[in-house]
Order: C-alpha cells, then structure tokens, then sequence
C-alpha cells in the first residue's frame, strides 16, 4: 500500500485540536519578542558550543553537519511530535489494515477517541519538556534539529532563579548528547528504529491473550510490584515476545538516558558551576506530582522512564570505575554489546561479560 494513502490509527487532526484547546486552559509563561530573540540567539550558541564539549567528553563525533538549535513553544512542540508519531505509526497502520480482525481499530469513533487521548498526553508533556532531539524528523519538518521549548525554559529560570547562560548551556549538553549517540554511533539509529518497529506491532490482544495479561498483572501485585511500573498499560497487554522487545528498549533508553546525565555533568564541570544545583532542582521537578498524575505517569509508561535516569546513571558511573572510558566505550561496539535491563540494574554482569574483549571502536 503507498505510504501517501496509509490509513491512520489516530485521527490526528483531533489530537491537534485537543492539545491546542488543552494548552489553552493551562498557564504558560508570557514569553515577549526580545525574550523569544534571546532565547534563540543563546540556543544557537549554546547548541555549538555544546556539541564542541560532549564530543571532547565522549570522543564520538557526529557523521552529519553540526547541530542545530530551534527554540518552539509548547503548541510547536507538539505538533513537531504528533507528526513524527504519525509517521512512525503508518506500518502498523497498515498491518492493521491488512487484517480482517483487526480492521475495527481503524474505525473512525476509534481513530478519534485514540486522538483525543494522544493530545492530552502531548499537551501534558508539552508543559513540562525543556529539550529534546527530534530523531524522526518529517519531510518538511525541521530536519535534524535539537528542540528547546522556550516558555518552560524561561518559567524554570524566573522560578529559581536561574542564570540563562549557564542553565542554557546545561540544558543544550543533554540534548546534544542524545545527537551525538544517534549520529556518531553508526548503527545505533538504526537498531533504534527497529525496536520500535518491533515493539509498535501490538495489536488489538485477543480473549486469551488479555487473560493471560490479567493473570500476570495479578501475579505481579500479590507479590508487592506494580504491573503499570516499566512499560504501562502496553506492557500490560505486550504478549511475552513484546515483553521482550519492551525491555530491550527500556535497556537501550536507560543506557542513552544514564549517558547523557553522566556527560552533561562531566563536560559542564569547567563552563556551568551550577550545574549541581540544576540538576537538584530537576530532579525534584520529576519527582513532585500529585497521585492522580502519578498514576497517568504510570498508565502510559512514563513512570518507568523516570526511573531510566537513576538506572543509566548507575549503570554508566559503575561501569566508568570498573574500567574507565575504555571500558565503557565497548558498549557503541554493536548491538551485541549493549547492556540488558538485567545487566543495566546489575551493571557488574555487564563489566563480566564484556570487560574481558578488546575494545571495540565505535
């Protein structure tokens, strides 16, 4: 089927309209011309001096151009992610199609109750993202750009109090980070791709398998663990396949996320003295929310993500003290060297695993 016809799982133009018609009823800082001009002046230079630091503090270099800075606001960011969803949903979409039983998907009251839901979620997000590198760029879209959401950037630094030059520089390490593992790590896009390619296959469960689903979920609370915790409700419904997919990309996300804390506290050392101070204020941001935000955290899986920062975080430091860069380096090998979940919350079985082969340049 030609991708310009595909059908849609979600009618995207109602998730548009629901997260326009919800970032309205929610507070956003007042943001003026000159502080929208600054904002990108500082991006930009804050973007390159950045990717300057982090290829110094990683010693992987990018194969494409160098990085670029667009400063959004909330409404933009959404719409930058609502379109590179679609396009990651059109081979399910089109599996979907392919399939007599699980055509009703495609119905529209489906395609419009799985829109509203997705603006939500995004509209929610939009309000608390500062950054983000745009992996799966559309055409016409900004290709390659590293996002900074303006309004919640500037609401931090009024809140706190913080110095826009330092905490922007701070802000654009992480970000960049992320680039530079996708671009300098020949296969890491790649494999990336696949693991969601495999892990949006899920489709609409059947009697059975949602039973079995039940049943684990049912397990998992009589012996005091939280079946919603890693993956959400997809991992509720995930078959024990699935499952597995799910948790080797929890792996990689653990991996990338622990790296790029780790990278934006050692190439920030020199040029940000607060970073300390940043990254406390962070994470209790993370962490302050209300029960019924919790629980939404943890229906769509992002609860799960938030513990990835904590766990990559250990799992890099303890590697780099078993071994140093050299050691640590082994893991942009290939994907064959990367950590499992089991290896990223035990790193010592990784350091057993690998630390005996030869270093593996990326």
């Amino acid at each position: 089927m030609n991708e310009q016809v595909a059908p849609e799982i979600v009618a995207w133009d109602v998730a548009l309209r629901v997260a326009r018609q919800t970032l309205r009823l929610a507070s956003a800082p007042p943001v003026t011309e000159r502080e929208l001009a600054a904002l990108r002046r500082d991006f930009d230079a804050a973007t390159a001096r950045a990717e300057q630091l982090v290829e110094q503090a990683t010693g992987l270099h990018p194969t494409v151009g160098p990085a670029r800075s667009l400063v959004t606001d909330r409404a933009g960011w959404v719409e930058a992610n609502l379109a590179s969803f679609r396009r990651l949903l059109r081979p399910v979409a089109r599996r979907l199609a392919a399939s007599p039983k699980a055509r009703r998907a495609l119905n529209p009251l489906s395609r419009a109750a799985a829109g509203a839901e997705v603006g939500v979620l995004l509209a929610w997000m939009a309000g608390r993202v500062l950054g983000q590198y745009d992996l799966l760029p559309v055409e016409g879209s900004e290709l390659d750009a590293v996002y900074f959401v303006g309004p919640n950037i500037l609401e931090l630094e009024r809140r706190h109090g913080f110095a826009p030059e330092e905490f922007r520089l701070w802000i654009a390490l992480h970000e960049v980070t992320h680039r530079v593992q996708f671009t300098g790590v020949p296969w890491m896009r790649d494999y990336f791709l696949d693991l969601v390619e495999r892990g949006s296959a899920l489709g609409t469960p059947d009697a059975q398998a949602l039973l079995s689903s039940l049943r684990r979920a049912a397990g998992e609370i009589r012996e005091g663990r939280n079946p919603l915790a890693e993956a959400g409700i997809v991992g509720l419904l995930a078959s024990s396949e699935q499952l597995a997919t799910l948790r080797e990309a929890q792996a990689l996300m653990s991996l990338l996320e622990g790296h790029g804390d780790v990278v934006m506290s050692s190439a920030a050392r020199a040029e940000v003295p607060s970073a300390e101070h940043f990254a406390e204020v962070l994470h209790r941001r993370r962490s302050e929310v209300g029960p019924v935000a919790r629980m939404a955290r943890q229906a769509v899986g992002l609860e799960g993500k938030l513990r990835q920062y904590a766990e990559g975080e250990r799992f890099v430091g303890h590697v780099l003290q078993a071994g140093g860069d050299e050691l640590f380096s082994q893991v942009w090998g290939s994907p064959e060297l990367l950590p499992s979940m089991e290896e990223i919350r035990e790193p010592e079985r990784w350091v057993e695993r690998v630390g005996g082969r030869a270093a593996t340049p990326a």
